[in-house]
C-alpha cells in the first residue's frame, strides 16, 4: 500500500479507499432485505465451490471515465478468466433466484484506490510511479453489506468462501 499513498500524496481533491476497503467486486446486489442474506450466500457460493482461485495482476492504473474521472481503479488482468469464471457463475445463479438483475456492461476486473471528493469537478490526471506488477491469489468471495456516509461506504463482511486453488 505504500504505492498507493506515493501514487495519492498530495491528492486534496481525491479521498483513498479504506486499505480494508479495497476488493473487486463480482456482483453488486443494490438493497436487499436481511432476512435474504443467508439466502444470497447460499444462492452465489454454492456454483463458486468447484472453481479455482483466481490469478490476478495490475495492468495499469486507470481513471473513469476517462475523459472526467470520477474515480480510480487498477486494471487487473484476470489468468485463465478465472475471476471472470467467478462472477459469471455467482450472477447467473443470482439472476436465476431473481435475487440479481444481470449488468448490461460486461464484467472489468478492477480495484477501486480512490474517487472523486465531493464537490470537485475535474481531477488531474494521477501521475503515479508504475504499480506493483505481482499476481497475486484472490483465494476468498466475501459477502459484504457496504453502509454510505459521506466519508465513503465502509464495508462488513457477512458470509466468506475459501476457494481452492
Amino acid at each position: 500500500m505504500a504505492w498507493r499513498e506515493q501514487a495519492l500524496a498530495g491528492r486534496g481533491d481525491l479521498r483513498p479507499l479504506a486499505v480494508e476497503a479495497l476488493h473487486v467486486t463480482l456482483v453488486f446486489l443494490g438493497y436487499l432485505p436481511e432476512r435474504e442474506i443467508a439466502r444470497v450466500a447460499s444462492t452465489a457460493f454454492e456454483p463458486l465451490g468447484a472453481l479455482r482461485a483466481p490469478t490476478l495482476a495490475v495492468r495499469e492504473l486507470r481513471g473513469v471515465p476517462p475523459r472526467s474521472p470520477r474515480l480510480f481503479a487498477l486494471d487487473l488482468a484476470d489468468e485463465g478468466e478465472r475471476a471472470s469464471a467467478l462472477q459469471g457463475a455467482a450472477a447467473g445463479a443470482l439472476g436465476a433466484a431473481r435475487l440479481y438483475r444481470p449488468e448490461k456492461r460486461p464484467f472489468w476486473p478492477h480495484i477501486t484506490i480512490a474517487r472523486l471528493k465531493r464537490g470537485e469537478r475535474r481531477p488531474a490526471p494521477l501521475e503515479s510511479p508504475p504499480a506493483p506488477q505481482e499476481p497475486f491469489r484472490a483465494a476468498v468471495v466475501t459477502l459484504y453489506r457496504s453502509h454510505l456516509s459521506p466519508r465513503g461506504a465502509r464495508y462488513e463482511a457477512l458470509e466468506r468462501l475459501h476457494l481452492g486453488s
